[in-house]
């Protein structure tokens, strides 16, 4: 019997398969693979955009593409579906890997895939900077036939003349194309012409259709048209100030040398929509627009304290945070510039963050939510978003969890030197070198959280930390949240069973939440376990869903 006892004991490594369904993960431990599905939703909301610690991003983008025409493969309506859902909604920081899988949707040999795809562009495609994208890329993969420009030019028809005319001057030149090429590509007035039902232009819109291709005269075309080639010819910044707020111009329709004027940007401001004003926020600063207590700064808190404004402009949390994250720091990413930021402003940009959200209710459940700051996760960028790791982007998405639950600890793990192993080497509290608690909290500011986890030492990747942790801590956890890359391998034991084993030692039936934070196609959750799941990081809706399935509802 001490021979059956000692085999019952025998823990299964990470590099070993715990079940015969089970794949290697690159760094050679066993976990699973998650569907082609789950696949593709990870791509739409991450991208593959500067790789991975383990793909160049052309390997992670092929790899994904697979995937995708996988998807298509087994049902290319549901695919279509799901791409325009996730887009429409603003799920993704990203609107980039939709187009991308949209336009390849539209260039598939199935019929009825292509046609889905060509009905859903107005959908995923909401702006010129889109079309263009989407022009792009169907370029490459197929010719420009009847169907594709008879959607092309739907895109078009549907807008009245004063919305096509603020997309030519916003949005005049992107990925090589301008309107005017993709106007002569789709000749919707020629497709109206030969007695198409589905296109209806009218006069106004034909005319400014001739004037984007031909240019020549205003007369007659909306007012943004004439404004526009006014400002173009403004002579001082003053003049252009007046032009902004009379005929409502965009930054894009005044040149460069007005754009240095903090009259110019204050007459911006008035109409400037919520994601330009995010993205503009250091360069107001920088001309002295944005000063503590100025009218100007009161209007952008003001504004970024307005949740329904946020929600309806499809203002992406990941924006706010890197805004956030690059105003505080009063320096851009790239290139020179500096500024004092407002602390009012930076204030601001942190409450955006949760309002972006939506209404997270609390679970009223035990939660230990833990970060992987293993290597691993120390490489590559959240949907390309320069400088914002998947480790950095954990920490922000866990305060999203702290700012409503009253019952959560929050930890930080990796394997350690060479291997961390509980027992053998100590207690958790305070190792630097394997698990250690972290005091976030949700009053704290995102640029300190997020500075806080990057300042971790790293090392190897073992999941199975967490649940070992509150086992042996003896921590009454009903919900674990682990934020990962499933690029574990390091541990003498997989998650799941550490999962199972707190279970049965507990006796608490323990869920686990796999919060997939890199697009590739690994998990740790066990597909056989219906109290593990698997979402992907920074989805708007996945702080939702974490709470459904702690209490229970999924």
């Amino acid at each position: 019997m001490s021979y059956l006892t000692r085999l019952h004991n025998l823990a299964t490594t990470q590099r070993e398969r715990l079940r015969t369904d089970q794949v290697p993960n690159s760094e050679g431990g066993y976990v699973w693979e998650v569907d082609i599905w789950t696949r593709l939703r990870r791509f739409l909301i991450l991208g593959s955009e500067a790789g991975s610690f383990y793909a160049s991003e052309r390997k992670l983008t092929i790899a994904n593409t697979r995937a995708l025409d996988a998807c298509i493969e087994q049902d290319g309506v549901r695919t279509v579906e799901l791409i325009a859902e996730i887009s429409e909604a603003g799920r993704a920081p990203k609107n980039d890997p939709a187009v991308y899988a949209l336009a390849r949707c539209a260039s598939v040999a199935d019929v009825v895939t292509r046609r889905a795809a060509l009905a859903a562009l107005p959908r995923v495609c909401r702006t010129g900077t889109h079309l263009f994208q989407f022009a792009t890329i169907v370029n490459e993969q197929r010719g420009w036939g009847r169907a594709l420009r008879r959607a092309v030019g739907a895109w078009y028809a549907a807008r009245d003349a004063d919305a096509i005319a603020y997309q030519a001057v916003k949005y005049r030149q992107r990925q090589g194309f301008t309107h005017r090429d993709v106007l002569r590509l789709a000749h919707p007035a020629r497709l109206v012409s030969a007695g198409n039902p589905k296109l209806d232009i009218s006069a106004e819109q034909a005319r400014l259709f001739e004037w984007i291709v031909r240019g020549g005269d205003t007369d007659g075309l909306p007012r943004i048209v004439e404004g526009y080639t006014r400002a173009q010819r403004a002579g001082s910044a003053d003049e252009a100030a007046r032009l902004v707020r009379e005929y409502q111009l965009p930054r894009e329709a005044l040149p460069s040398e007005h754009l240095t004027s903090s009259a110019v940007w204050e007459a911006l401001l008035e109409t400037m929509p919520m994601t330009a004003m995010i993205r503009n926020l250091a360069t107001m600063t920088r001309v002295g627009l944005l000063t503590p207590g100025s009218p100007s700064a009161r209007v952008i808190t003001e504004r970024l304290s307005d949740g329904a404004r946020i929600r309806k402009a499809r203002v992406h949390p990941i924006a706010l945070l890197v805004a956030a994250r690059t105003y505080a720091s009063g320096r851009g990413v790239r290139g020179h510039a500096s500024w004092t930021p407002v602390t009012a402003i930076v204030d601001a940009l942190d409450e955006a963050f949760y309002l972006a959200f939506g209404n997270v209710q609390p679970t009223g459940k035990r939660l230990l939510l833990a970060l992987d700051v293993s290597g691993s996760m120390t490489f590559g960028s959240i949907a390309g978003m320069p400088g914002l790791t998947p480790r950095d982007a954990s920490a922000a998405m866990a305060l999203v969890t702290l700012a409503v639950e009253r019952h959560v600890e929050v930890v930080g793990f990796h394997a350690g030197r060479g291997g961390w192993v509980a027992r053998r080497r100590g207690r958790f509290q305070g190792r630097a070198d394997a698990l250690t608690p972290l005091p976030l909290s949700a009053r704290q500011r995102l640029d300190d959280a997020v500075r806080r986890v990057s300042d971790l030492p790293f090392g190897g990747t073992d999941c199975a930390l967490p649940m070992r942790y509150a086992l042996e801590q003896g921590r009454a956890v009903e919900t674990f949240v682990i934020y990962t890359d499933s690029e574990t391998w390091a541990g003498d034991v997989h998650p799941a069973e550490a999962l199972r084993r707190y279970r049965q030692n507990t006796g608490i039936a323990a869920r686990l939440v796999v919060v997939g934070m890199v697009a590739n196609r690994f998990t740790i959750a066990d597909p056989n376990d219906a109290g593990m799941l698997d979402v992907v990081g920074f989805d708007t809706s996945t702080p939702q869903v974490i709470g459904g399935f702690a209490r229970g509802e999924l």
